[in-house]
């Protein structure tokens, strides 16, 4: 079974580890930023972005002055 973050068993994805999802990035990613615009998702919807350590505080900013950034989580430690 696949997961947002490729095959469960922990095998990196098809097109290899996780990457950032800063613009333009392409570093593996280290940390889970989990968000939710209230305006478009219900209250219990999560999304997920990806950070390397470069990129972490500008994306957790991004997301938290709009009120959006719920937690953040090494992605070693994530589970959907």
């Amino acid at each position: 079974m696949n997961s947002l973050f490729g095959p469960a068993d922990g095998v990196d994805g098809p097109d290899g580890p996780p990457i950032c999802s800063g613009k333009g990035c392409r570093l593996p990613a280290v940390w889970v930023l989990v968000w939710n615009n209230p305006k478009v998702h219900t209250p219990d919807r999560r999304k997920t972005w990806l950070a390397c350590e470069d990129h972490r505080e500008h994306l957790s900013q991004f997301l938290g002055v709009r009120g959006f950034l719920k937690e953040t989580v090494p992605l070693a430690d994530w589970s959907e």
